[in-house]
């Protein structure tokens, strides 16, 4: 079924808040069932998640750990509840210590293909947000996280100059939307040098890019649109000046009714495959959003921009139930592009 089907939701940041942090909470202090992705060296190495992994331990696995504390820490400078608000945060301090997180950076390091790019993006954000916080008892965690985003800075770039190519299918391999993350990350934690190079990979990578298929998207477990997570890398690469001539060409294949402005179809809600598809609406919703600001920064295209927007709407409704819902195999995850899609639209109506 869709979700976009039921009653009308309300889409706004205030109605959801409380409830996205009861589900991020949730996460954060759910230790199992935990699906480790950490390669076995021998029959000694038998080490539990939370040995390996002691800041992002828990939320079913290690990229989603690090979005949900993302999603909690980004609440929490929202505001929620008093009671929701003690008791996150001393989770979030006995999670992001230094300590904790110069583990995380050391088995980065020793393992630098792990979590490549999704991880490393939602990580770069992560510290990004605690840098930026106005909570004190969140931006006095920032100095730990110095050791990450120097692992990161030197993954990405090792990363990028060693790929001829970028990956662009809708799972966690997509490149554009690690890029994306990476460099707003970057450019708020004033890495210049990173968000250099990262701009140069996606002119290389994207850059000449046009007559995007979108009829080709949207196989049974994506959760990002390939095309519009492209458009929303260089949306934030190109000047005005230039996105606009570029998002003409790359959509010029798209016309009111595609599929791609439509919601999907989950038939079996407790399939961990077919959920990530509430992810692709609610992905999708975000990044429509974004582009359609862009475009009308820029003069650029009307029709299309009034395409995406009418689309957004449509889009986040269709996963937020699942976003806070019963299956694990959504709640694990979903909430935190539903926060980042309801943030989007209200820029947009700004």
């Amino acid at each position: 079924m869709s979700h976009s089907d039921a009653a009308p939701l309300d889409l706004t940041r205030a109605d959801w808040a409380d409830r996205f942090a009861a589900v991020a909470l949730d996460n954060v202090t759910r230790e199992y069932p935990y699906a480790a992705h950490h390669a076995t060296t021998g029959p000694d190495d038998r080490a539990l998640p939370v040995e390996l992994h002691p800041a992002f331990a828990t939320s079913y696995d290690w990229h989603s750990s690090v979005h949900m504390h993302w999603l909690a820490v980004r609440l929490l400078a929202h505001g929620v509840a008093a009671d929701l608000e003690a008791r996150i945060t001393p989770v979030l301090q006995a999670h992001l210590t230094a300590e904790h997180l110069a583990t995380e950076a050391a088995y980065l390091r020793a393992t630098p293909h792990y979590e490549r790019p999704y991880g490393w993006a939602w990580l770069m954000r992560l510290a990004a947000e605690v840098t930026a916080s106005e909570v004190p008892a969140i931006r006095e965690l920032a100095p730990g996280f110095a050791p990450v985003v120097e692992v990161l800075e030197d993954l990405v770039t090792r990363w990028v100059d060693g790929a001829a190519h970028p990956v662009r299918h809708g799972v966690h391999g997509n490149s554009a939307f690690g890029l994306l993350l990476v460099l707003e990350g970057a450019r708020s934690l004033g890495r210049d040098d990173l968000a250099a190079t990262v701009e140069g990979a996606a002119r290389a990578w994207f850059g000449a890019d046009a007559g995007w298929s979108f009829a080709w998207e949207r196989s049974g477990h994506d959760f990002l649109s390939a095309g519009l997570a492209e458009a929303d890398l260089m949306r934030a690469v190109l000047p005005p000046a230039e996105f606009g001539p570029w998002a003409r060409a790359f959509f010029a294949e798209v016309a009111a009714g595609d599929d791609v402005l439509n919601s999907t179809v989950v038939r079996d809600e407790n399939d961990p495959q077919q959920v990530h598809l509430f992810g692709l609406d609610l992905s999708r919703a975000g990044s429509a959003r974004r582009i359609a600001d862009a475009l009308r920064a820029a003069d650029a295209d009307d029709v299309l921009a009034g395409l995406l927007d009418d689309a957004a709407d449509r889009l986040l409704a269709s996963g937020l139930a699942a976003s806070v819902g019963e299956e694990y195999y959504s709640t694990h995850w979903l909430a935190s592009f539903a926060w980042d899609a309801m943030e989007a639209r209200e820029r947009a109506a700004r």
